[in-house]
């Protein structure tokens, strides 16, 4: 069956404190109202939100890189499956009882060793309308015993391996002793004890006796001195034919060229494949294991992942292959970037300093408990959005949501958050490719496509000393993404300041929005420490005037 598929709550690319709490937290809401929700993120941990997430004893949300329908969208697991060493007859029970076409084929070990289907078996007949060989078949006495539904008349060595023909006693006595070679199984029905013995003394390894025949006393001791085996079963000789013929393995029949699916490939680029091939069925194998299956029908008509947007709205700041997925819910609080979905949703956009004060705010009016660890993580957001209260996007609301959270979550506001900062302002083990990536963001300003990265530092010299490295790295990022301008905005925490490192073009943006020489690639920005209210609308404004 098709595994029940979550709604994923995801932040924005190169995921914040804000963005992954938000994620946990409405999962909590929603899950508590009785939705299948699950947190997840675009990317890496970083330091602060790693800090917030161990002081609180909670697990990361699950990485998604992407939202592109793949094969694990859409497989079957618990399939129907058959092993190579089973009979054609147990194939067409199973084929007639779940009245499906095709099914893999695995061995012991759960390795897919080809497909088998309808079509398989009739070409089977088709081409073998004769008594079958089993010379290069292994197949045991037992086994013939067990598909003809016979009894033992005398024992043998039923284990045995069969290594001749499958003949029918027919005809004269003659006739009958000189066609019945050794290792043959014979196939004898009310026939005269001198035809059985013959055959018995020719070499035959059994003596299939047809329709319940009975058998003669000599014909039983005569068996018994050569070690033949004797068995009998209830059916004639023509449909003990024709069963004998079902007992070779599935591997003599099966298709070992088959067309094959890892659980991760893209639904976009296996259509071409099932186009060629046209088979209804494909199996999806991981480290060559059997994992499900695919159907052609359920590719063609995918069913979207469903999402449900916390702090950002913006298409450029999604999860990739977010316009292949279904959005149900928008829960922000920067500005609308217009993202356009197919059917009206709900959205919750306030213009406060956190996503996390909306969702404690949605926790309290639908009236779901707020556990101490969820209310720790939303108080990390808060305060790391607003940067301890000190960012001007911080609302008076943002202070009460966190206070009220700081007794849930049994932590004291100023000295959590302290720690807090300290953790997310270390950038001395960060690489300046790092740094350029950290926490970043992309904007259309204008006519130019811009990114704006940002770090929080404790000492200023922390990035005079980076400079050439950071600027480097910023600009390599730029040019592989295919910005026009990147931008780094570094916040000092107890300065309550930022300093802005940029590259690419138009410099002039950047010089004109805060009135300062931006030739050398850098300025000092006092009292600026939000990017969503102090650096976006600056730049929004002068770029209009620029175009």
């Amino acid at each position: 069956m098709n595994k029940q598929r979550p709604i994923y709550a995801i932040g924005h690319r190169n995921p914040d404190t804000d963005s992954v709490c938000a994620a946990i937290s409405y999962a909590h809401l929603k899950t508590e109202s009785g939705w299948n929700v699950v947190p997840a993120r675009t990317g890496p941990i970083n330091k602060e939100t790693a800090f917030a997430l161990k002081y609180f004893n909670a697990e990361p949300p699950v990485l998604l890189a992407d939202v592109y329908p793949r094969i694990s969208d859409v497989l079957t697991d618990g399939v129907l499956t058959i092993n190579e060493r089973q009979n054609l007859r147990e194939l067409a029970q199973i084929l007639r009882k779940d009245g499906v076409k095709s099914i893999p084929v695995v061995d012991e070990r759960n390795d897919l060793v080809g497909m088998v289907s309808v079509g398989d078996m009739a070409k089977r007949y088709f081409e073998d309308l004769g008594m079958q060989s089993f010379s290069n078949i292994r197949v045991s006495l037992n086994e013939i015993a067990h598909i003809v539904d016979a009894g033992t008349v005398v024992d043998g060595d039923l284990e045995g391996i069969v290594s001749g023909e499958v003949r029918i006693a027919a005809g004269s006595l003659q006739t009958v002793r000189g066609s019945v070679r050794p290792g043959d199984i014979v196939l004898v029905g009310d026939r005269i004890p001198e035809i059985l013995i013959s055959c018995i003394d020719n070499g035959a390894a059994c003596l299939l006796v047809t329709g319940g025949s009975i058998v003669h006393p000599e014909v039983v001791a005569a068996a018994r001195e050569k070690r033949v085996v004797v068995l009998s079963s209830p059916h004639d000789t023509y449909i003990c034919a024709r069963l004998i013929n079902q007992c070779v393995p599935v591997s003599s029949v099966m298709q070992t060229d088959v067309v094959r699916f890892k659980p991760t490939d893209m639904l976009s680029e296996i259509k071409d494949v099932m186009e060629k091939h046209k088979h209804a069925l494909y199996p999806v194998v991981e480290n060559n294991k059997l994992v499900g299956t695919v159907s052609t029908e359920s590719v063609m008509l995918p069913e979207k992942t469903k999402l449900i947007l916390v702090d950002h709205n913006e298409r450029s700041q999604a999860v990739e292959g977010v316009e292949q997925a279904r959005i149900l819910e928008i829960i922000d609080h920067h500005r609308l970037g217009g993202i356009q979905t197919d059917e009206p949703i709900f959205t919750r956009q306030d213009p406060v300093g956190c996503t996390c004060t909306i969702v404690a705010d949605m926790h309290l009016h639908r009236q779901v408990a707020i556990p101490p660890k969820i209310a720790g993580l939303m108080l990390s957001a808060i305060l790391s959005d607003t940067v301890l209260f000190k960012s001007p996007t911080c609302t008076a609301h943002d202070k009460e949501m966190a206070c009220y959270l700081s007794k849930i979550a049994g932590v004291d506001v100023q000295e959590y958050g302290m720690e807090l900062l300290k953790a997310g302002s270390d950038i001395s083990n960060m690489t300046p490719a790092e740094m350029a990536k950290n926490d970043m963001k992309e904007f259309l300003i204008g006519r130019y496509r811009i990114s704006i990265s940002q770090c929080s530092v404790l000492e200023r010299r922390q990035v005079t000393e980076r400079k050439a490295g950071i600027l480097e790295a910023l600009d390599e990022m730029r040019r592989k993404q295919g910005f026009d301008l990147s931008i780094i905005m570094i916040t000092n925490v107890l300065e309550e300041a930022s300093v802005l490192l940029f590259t690419g073009e138009p410099v002039a943006l950047i010089g004109e929005a805060f009135h300062l020489d931006a030739s050398r690639n850098m300025v000092l920005l006092p009292g600026v420490m939000s990017r969503k209210k102090q650096v976006v609308p600056p730049l929004s404004e002068v770029a209009g005037l620029l175009s």
